[in-house]
């Protein structure tokens, strides 16, 4: 028998809860799960083997609405229900719960995690989703120029590219839609003069930590566009952080 790991899970006996273990599978890498072997990998067996074999895949595919391959295998006299669970690219969710296999336990996706997983799984990054209440008119200059001068010193975009409006910028950028003119959460965190109004915690702390307590002596916080940020926080670095301790 395989150890069990992120993909093989072994049980005893079915129980109608395991449903979670097949979909946590089925929203990660896949996985096989083994009914009739113990944690120790003891081959135990079970009674009703042909009772599961048409129960499992029935219930995976009502309630799940996904197929699973449920194979019998037989061990001297005992026999071993396996599931065969293939890894899905859309979400599979579980009486409204996400459940998903890491390492060798199933967790249920909630808040932030389980945002990620759908965002993932619908082929939508983070930094794509549009934020439909900014303007380009609401977005920094002096962040633009910041961009249109580091752009053009690493040589990786063309100038009639950077003579080109803020807007068609952005749409070069791919940092707008195109056709309805909405910046999307990339653009607003890069240039917005407020972006943590839009986004949480788009911004920089900074801190200067002291004695083997490690006691805040000081901290700075840096808001504004990213693309200024970097500049900010770089000269505090250099004028504060770098020259107390001497």
């Amino acid at each position: 028998m395989l150890n069990e790991s992120q993909n093989v899970e072994y049980k005893e006996t079915w129980r109608d809860e395991y449903l979670k273990w097949i979909f946590g599978f089925a929203n990660a890498q896949g996985g096989r799960i083994y009914i009739g072997v113990n944690d120790k990998k003891e081959v135990v067996g079970v009674d009703d083997s042909k009772r599961l074999m048409e129960d499992i895949p029935n219930k995976v595919r009502d309630v799940l609405g996904i197929i699973v391959d449920v194979n019998l295998l037989l061990d001297e006299d005992k026999a071993v229900v396996e599931i065969n669970v293939p890894a899905y690219s859309n979400p599979i969710n579980y009486k409204g719960q996400y459940h998903y296999r890491s390492g060798s336990t199933k967790q249920e996706l909630k808040g932030a995690a389980l945002n990620r997983f759908l965002m993932e799984r619908s082929g939508v990054r983070w930094d794509e989703f549009i934020v439909p209440s900014v303007d380009v008119d609401e977005l920094s200059d002096i962040a633009f120029e910041r961009f249109r001068k580091e752009a053009a010193k690493s040589g990786r975009v063309d100038e009639d590219v950077l003579a080109d409006t803020n807007e068609e910028l952005l749409v070069n950028l791919l940092l707008m839609d195109e056709g309805t003119k909405q910046l999307k959460r990339s653009a607003v965190m890069l240039f917005h003069p407020a972006s943590e109004r839009y986004v949480t915690g788009a911004y920089v702390k900074l801190g200067f930590f002291a004695g083997e307590d490690d006691d805040l002596v000081f901290q700075d916080e840096v808001h504004g566009p990213l693309m200024l940020q970097i500049d900010k926080v770089m000269q505090l670095l250099k004028e504060r952080y770098l020259i107390y301790a001497i």
